[in-house]
């Protein structure tokens, strides 16, 4: 979860669902910007995961454009028979003793999704959000959706233009976020300068072409086997029985933390290839949103390297 502007935060799902279940003494608001405006999204996000609620209100939009709460018609045959109306925004309390007040809007990660139809909704609440407490706005990762809404905000509120101000701020990433370079001489990394187990022999990786160390044990990520999105893995069709955990290979690639080496990343890509430094061979893949594994488990933000590109050594 990061501050964007006094009151104002953007995270990812599991930003919302930490302050849903537990609190927040910083927000008292959450604007979900999820495919589903349920909170059932959550659970089916994170088995086991619980969040009472008691709605507000309901607002529909009809084929004439115009909004209506859901207890504002009745069914008198006016409805429009061209367009059937669609739910703009779920608004409801939410989270531990119902203290926040959460908007969900219905958005799926999609190009052909017009947000336009929703933004006045959602800077109206972000509005009054920041002048009651604060609010978090996020989508699934935190990376597309949310941050489009939290953009187009600013550039109302402090007349910002695409072509200048807000280009120009979003156009790289501070590579001093990014993780050390192992791969560079030893004088100049500070992974590498600054080991507390000097004279002990580390797990490197490196470019199976070159040679270059690429990662060390201590970028790696671990996750979990198979105990990921779950719901992605119907669509495979895989043969066998998908819940006997007993039949998973081991990991096809390893994930570790964003690296200085990672120019695309460095350069503000959302997604793309992980190419070497010093050859350009082609280690991975990185992608903001996440990547399923291939034992089944969903890993975002991920970044990618395939154990068929690299070669495991000891340094």
């Amino acid at each position: 979860m990061h501050l964007v502007r006094e009151n104002l935060f953007i995270g990812n799902i599991g930003d919302a669902a930490e302050v849903l279940q537990n609190g927040s003494t910083e927000i008292t608001h959450i604007l979900s910007v999820l495919s589903s405006a349920s909170i059932s999204f959550f659970s089916e996000w994170r088995s086991g995961l619980t969040i009472p609620t008691k709605e507000i209100k309901k607002v529909f939009v009809g084929g004439s454009g115009g909004a209506a709460a859901s207890g504002d018609h009745s069914d008198d045959g006016s409805k429009s028979s061209l367009s059937p109306q669609k739910l703009l925004y779920l608004l409801e309390y939410a989270g531990k003793d119902l203290k926040l007040v959460r908007m969900a809007v219905p958005i799926r990660d999609m190009e052909s999704e017009n947000l336009l139809d929703y933004l006045d909704a959602c800077f109206d609440f972000i509005d009054q959000s920041r002048k009651e407490g604060s609010v978090l706005v996020h989508c699934f990762a935190g990376v597309s959706r949310s941050a489009a809404i939290i953009t187009a905000y600013l550039m109302r509120t402090e007349q910002l233009s695409q072509e200048g101000d807000c280009y120009n701020r979003g156009e790289k990433i501070d590579s001093s976020k990014l993780g050390a370079d192992p791969g560079l001489p030893t004088e100049s990394s500070s992974v590498i300068e600054a080991s507390p187990n000097e004279g002990i022999n580390r797990t490197a990786y490196r470019c199976k072409k070159c040679r270059r160390i690429v990662a060390l044990q201590e970028n790696v990520v671990d996750h979990i086997p198979g105990d990921g999105e779950t719901s992605f893995e119907w669509h495979k069709r895989r043969g066998g029985n998908p819940f006997n955990k007993s039949a998973q290979t081991e990991c096809s690639s390893v994930f570790v933390e964003p690296l200085r080496w990672m120019t695309a990343v460095e350069e503000g890509a959302i997604e793309g290839k992980l190419s070497c430094a010093h050859c350009e061979a082609r280690l991975g893949y990185f992608n903001w949103s996440g990547i399923q594994c291939s034992c089944g488990s969903w890993i975002s933000p991920a970044f990618q390297l395939h154990k068929s590109r690299v070669d495991i050594s000891t340094v």
